[in-house]
Protein backbone atom coordinates (compact mmCIF):
# COMPACT_ATOMS: atom_id res chain seq x y z
CA UNK A 1 0.00 0.00 0.00
CA UNK A 2 1.19 3.80 -0.61
CA UNK A 3 1.24 5.97 2.17
CA UNK A 4 0.79 9.67 1.21
CA UNK A 5 1.69 12.18 4.03
CA UNK A 6 -0.21 15.71 4.21
CA UNK A 7 0.04 18.58 6.32
CA UNK A 8 -2.46 20.93 5.79
CA UNK A 9 -4.68 22.82 8.64
CA UNK A 10 -7.63 22.95 5.41
CA UNK A 11 -10.52 20.49 5.53
CA UNK A 12 -11.14 21.55 1.78
CA UNK A 13 -8.07 20.69 1.21
CA UNK A 14 -7.95 17.85 2.62
CA UNK A 15 -10.82 16.06 1.16
CA UNK A 16 -9.89 17.46 -1.87
CA UNK A 17 -6.41 15.71 -2.06
CA UNK A 18 -8.11 12.34 -0.54
CA UNK A 19 -10.67 11.89 -3.30
CA UNK A 20 -8.25 12.81 -6.06
CA UNK A 21 -5.61 9.57 -4.60
CA UNK A 22 -7.25 8.14 -2.14
CA UNK A 23 -8.37 4.66 -2.58
CA UNK A 24 -7.81 0.99 -1.21
CA UNK A 25 -4.19 1.20 -2.56
CA UNK A 26 -3.61 4.50 -0.86
CA UNK A 27 -3.87 6.06 2.61
CA UNK A 28 -3.60 9.55 2.57
CA UNK A 29 -2.63 10.56 5.89
CA UNK A 30 -3.01 14.10 7.37
CA UNK A 31 -1.05 16.05 10.07
CA UNK A 32 -2.63 19.67 10.71
CA UNK A 33 0.85 21.84 11.58
CA UNK A 34 3.89 21.90 10.24
CA UNK A 35 6.17 20.58 13.40
CA UNK A 36 4.28 17.34 13.25
CA UNK A 37 5.84 16.05 10.15
CA UNK A 38 8.57 14.87 11.12
CA UNK A 39 7.40 12.63 13.39
CA UNK A 40 5.21 11.88 11.16
CA UNK A 41 7.31 10.71 8.97
CA UNK A 42 8.98 8.43 11.34
CA UNK A 43 5.82 6.78 12.08
CA UNK A 44 4.28 6.80 8.41
CA UNK A 45 7.45 6.13 6.15
CA UNK A 46 5.36 7.88 3.64
CA UNK A 47 5.92 7.36 -0.17
CA UNK A 48 5.49 11.01 -0.78
CA UNK A 49 4.94 13.70 1.29
CA UNK A 50 2.35 16.77 -0.09
CA UNK A 51 2.64 20.05 2.24
CA UNK A 52 0.41 22.77 2.01
CA UNK A 53 2.06 26.59 1.79
CA UNK A 54 0.40 27.88 4.85
CA UNK A 55 0.54 25.64 7.33
CA UNK A 56 -0.03 27.03 10.91
CA UNK A 57 3.64 28.63 12.34
CA UNK A 58 6.02 26.17 10.13
CA UNK A 59 4.97 26.40 6.45
CA UNK A 60 6.08 24.24 3.49
CA UNK A 61 8.83 26.41 2.58
CA UNK A 62 10.15 25.41 6.17
CA UNK A 63 9.48 22.00 6.88
CA UNK A 64 10.92 21.10 3.55
CA UNK A 65 14.39 22.90 4.57
CA UNK A 66 14.17 21.11 8.17
CA UNK A 67 13.65 18.24 6.01
CA UNK A 68 16.08 18.25 3.58
CA UNK A 69 18.45 19.35 6.17
CA UNK A 70 17.22 16.12 8.75
CA UNK A 71 17.98 13.97 5.07
CA UNK A 72 21.56 15.70 5.05
CA UNK A 73 22.52 14.95 8.76
CA UNK A 74 21.20 11.29 8.31
CA UNK A 75 18.54 11.76 10.73
CA UNK A 76 16.12 10.19 7.79
CA UNK A 77 15.49 8.40 4.98
CA UNK A 78 15.59 10.86 1.42
CA UNK A 79 11.75 12.26 0.99
CA UNK A 80 9.56 12.98 -2.43
CA UNK A 81 8.26 16.26 -1.30
CA UNK A 82 5.52 17.85 -3.47
CA UNK A 83 4.36 21.59 -2.49
CA UNK A 84 1.04 22.92 -3.32
CA UNK A 85 0.94 26.08 -3.50
CA UNK A 86 -1.46 29.10 -3.23
CA UNK A 87 -0.30 31.16 -6.27
CA UNK A 88 2.16 31.23 -9.43
CA UNK A 89 4.44 33.86 -7.61
CA UNK A 90 4.47 31.43 -5.25
CA UNK A 91 7.04 28.89 -8.02
CA UNK A 92 9.73 31.58 -7.13
CA UNK A 93 10.76 30.06 -3.78
CA UNK A 94 9.27 26.73 -4.28
CA UNK A 95 12.14 26.14 -7.27
CA UNK A 96 15.04 27.25 -4.32
CA UNK A 97 13.26 24.68 -1.47
CA UNK A 98 14.49 21.62 -2.36
CA UNK A 99 10.74 20.27 -3.20
CA UNK A 100 10.76 17.39 -5.61
CA UNK A 101 7.64 19.27 -7.61
CA UNK A 102 4.99 21.57 -6.39
CA UNK A 103 1.44 22.15 -7.39
CA UNK A 104 -0.24 25.81 -8.01
CA UNK A 105 -4.06 25.84 -6.26
CA UNK A 106 -6.78 25.97 -7.49
CA UNK A 107 -6.10 21.98 -8.05
CA UNK A 108 -7.76 19.47 -9.99
CA UNK A 109 -7.72 15.39 -9.23
CA UNK A 110 -5.73 14.94 -12.82
CA UNK A 111 -3.28 17.32 -11.92
CA UNK A 112 -2.93 16.06 -7.79
CA UNK A 113 -2.45 12.86 -9.75
CA UNK A 114 -0.27 13.38 -12.64
CA UNK A 115 2.11 15.49 -9.72
CA UNK A 116 2.26 12.37 -7.45
CA UNK A 117 2.91 9.55 -10.29
CA UNK A 118 5.64 12.21 -11.91
CA UNK A 119 7.18 12.57 -8.32
CA UNK A 120 7.23 9.14 -7.12
CA UNK A 121 8.61 8.03 -10.73
CA UNK A 122 11.67 9.79 -9.49
CA UNK A 123 10.80 13.19 -11.55
CA UNK A 124 10.55 16.33 -10.82
CA UNK A 125 7.31 18.12 -11.46
CA UNK A 126 6.83 22.21 -11.50
CA UNK A 127 3.78 23.81 -12.45
CA UNK A 128 3.98 27.39 -13.26
CA UNK A 129 7.15 29.52 -13.52
CA UNK A 130 9.26 32.17 -11.19
CA UNK A 131 8.11 35.20 -12.67
CA UNK A 132 11.45 36.74 -11.59
CA UNK A 133 15.38 35.72 -12.15
CA UNK A 134 18.42 36.01 -9.88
Amino acid sequence: MQRVLLATDSDELFAEIDSAIGSNDVAVVRVRAGVDVRPAIQEVQPDIVLLDLQIGSMGAYAVTYDLRNEEGAGRIDPQNIVLLLDRDVDTFLAERSGADGWLVKPLTPRRIQRGVDTVLRGEVFEEGSALFEV
